[in-house]
């Protein structure tokens, strides 16, 4: 009987290999740093999208979140909006005061207790005639069961907040 022989195979990267992903790790980091542009709106650091690209004007037009369009974009705040039609567009430039998420997408659950935690633009919920988005299901129920205390208490707390956030 022959003894078999184990070979060990390790592999090492060169150095076209290693520039590579340096240089692919550097332009990664100027595009996601560069996308986005505000912290005080909820944008997406890699699209440059507020609220994940959602259509704010939808969740009181349709009642639900609904995907904008890259064809119905609007550039309002320091962020790129998308739209699902020209109509909801239309409607957000004229107001965006009312249209855009309060506390720029900020869980309002958690700006009342003085952190500013993003707003998922799933779990939703319109109070008072605006909207509000929460980072979790929970808050959202919290909030639905007295949104003016809450309302009241991030609204007394979100001046603080926002000066803390980059512009």
């Amino acid at each position: 009987m022959t003894a078999q022989r184990q070979e060990r195979y390790v592999w090492r990267p060169g150095i076209a290999v290693i520039t590579l992903l340096a240089l692919f790790c550097a332009a990664y980091n100027d595009v996601a740093s560069g996308a986005a542009t505000t912290e005080r709106i909820i944008t997406n650091r890699f699209s440059g999208l507020a609220i994940e690209g959602f259509d704010p004007v939808a969740y009181f037009v349709d009642g639900r979140s609904v995907l904008g369009l890259p064809e119905f974009e609007a550039w309002e705040e320091g962020v790129v909006w998308r739209f699902h039609n020209e109509g909801n567009r239309a409607s957000f430039l004229a107001h965006p005061e009312i249209y855009g998420p309060q506390f720029g997408g900020y869980d309002p659950v958690d700006v009342a207790r003085g952190v500013a935690v993003a707003g998922n633009p799933r779990f939703w919920l319109i109070a008072g005639e605006r909207l509000y988005l929460f980072g979790f299901e929970a808050n959202r129920a919290a909030f639905a069961a007295d949104p003016k205390g809450f309302i009241g208490r991030a609204q007394a707390r979100w001046p603080s907040l926002k000066r803390q956030l980059a512009q």
